[in-house]
């Protein structure tokens, strides 16, 4: 197991690169200037050109290119474009933020998903079936942003349960946890939706295997037929789609960062795109790469503990 790490690391490194060559030229070619934008329309040329020769934007792209892989490797990510504050200390106060709706919304869509999969699949073309089929596809069809707009308007304007705004005090547990419901809901009830289809096309065709008839055939009881042999094999599929929908999560929680004006990198991003701040966009989508990447990383080990027949060597 270890070694597969080391080699699957190893692996990673080049798709890394890959990832932050692309976000480098990205940041070049979009339309917009960072001295315009930062400055204004009216600020005299000298002050723009001044201001691009002390960010380094009239230095080759190779030079500029070789200056931020120097500062990733090294951990200096420099300082911001629009505040002039170190771009370091402003991710880490971010990304709890980031994390902890990152990580509730996959909560939410396997706490419920797996379920909710297996019911309807147990209950093929009952109306149980058709209900929660209709259910997942409203799920899917509708966008988080929106269903945060309905959460907000109906449990925080017409009952006042949550509050509308914010992401609470980082120092306060219950502070974080009930800021965080709402968006929460709003980012995982879209990957229930997601993961429940998956789970009951997946339990479909596993509760039709040999193995599981093998089962039956020996007198194994149904409820352990079911969640022992059927389930088990059925999730392997489930747990790849989870850690590719991590990738569709992060751009989801960036709208519903917005909707639930809550602190976080969405946020940071946000504002960064609006000043065409070079140096904290490339610091953020870079570091929303590492994210996927290590998140792929897990999904690969955790093949292991769902299949016993897949062996790391």
């Amino acid at each position: 197991m270890l070694a597969y790490c080391i080699r699957r690391s190893l692996w990673a490194l080049p798709t890394m690169f890959a990832v932050l060559v692309f976000i480098f030229l990205v940041m070049r070619v979009l339309p917009g200037d960072p001295a315009y934008a930062i400055l204004g329309d009216e600020a005299p040329p000298e002050a723009l050109e001044q201001f691009r020769r002390n960010w380094g934007l009239d230095r080759p792209l190779p030079q500029q290119f070789g200056n931020y892989m120097s500062g990733l490797v090294t951990g200096d990510l420099g300082l911001s474009m629009a505040n002039r504050q170190p771009i370091l200390p402003q991710l880490l106060r971010a990304m709890p933020y980031t994390l902890d709706l990152t990580i509730a919304g996959s909560a939410i869509g396997l706490l419920f998903g797996i379920p909710l999969g297996v019911f309807t699949a147990r209950h093929r073309n009952s109306s149980v079936d058709y209900v929660g089929r209709i259910i997942s596809l409203a799920g899917l069809s509708v966008p988080s942003f929106y269903l945060g707009i309905l959460l907000i308007f109906f449990l925080s304007f017409k009952y006042q349960w949550f509050p509308v705004i914010g992401g609470g005090d980082l120092s306060d547990p219950w502070s974080r946890l009930y800021h965080l419901v709402l968006p929460a809901l709003s980012v995982g009830l879209s990957q229930t939706a997601y993961i429940t289809r998956v789970t009951r096309s997946s339990f479909l065709e596993v509760i039709n295997a040999d193995f599981v008839q093998t089962a039956r055939a020996k007198g194994v009881g149904e409820r352990l037929v079911m969640f022992k042999h059927a389930l088990r094999n059925a999730l392997v599929p489930v747990v790849s789609v989870a850690g590719i929908y991590v990738g569709i999560l992060i751009g989801s929680s960036i709208l519903v960062t917005i909707v639930f004006n809550r602190p976080g990198l969405g946020k940071l991003m946000v504002g960064a795109i609006s000043t065409h701040d070079y140096t904290m966009l490339q610091s953020i989508m870079a570091f929303y790469a590492g994210i996927i990447v290590v998140v792929n990383l897990l999904t690969d080990l955790a093949y292991g503990l769902v299949d016993p027949r897949i062996r790391y060597s």
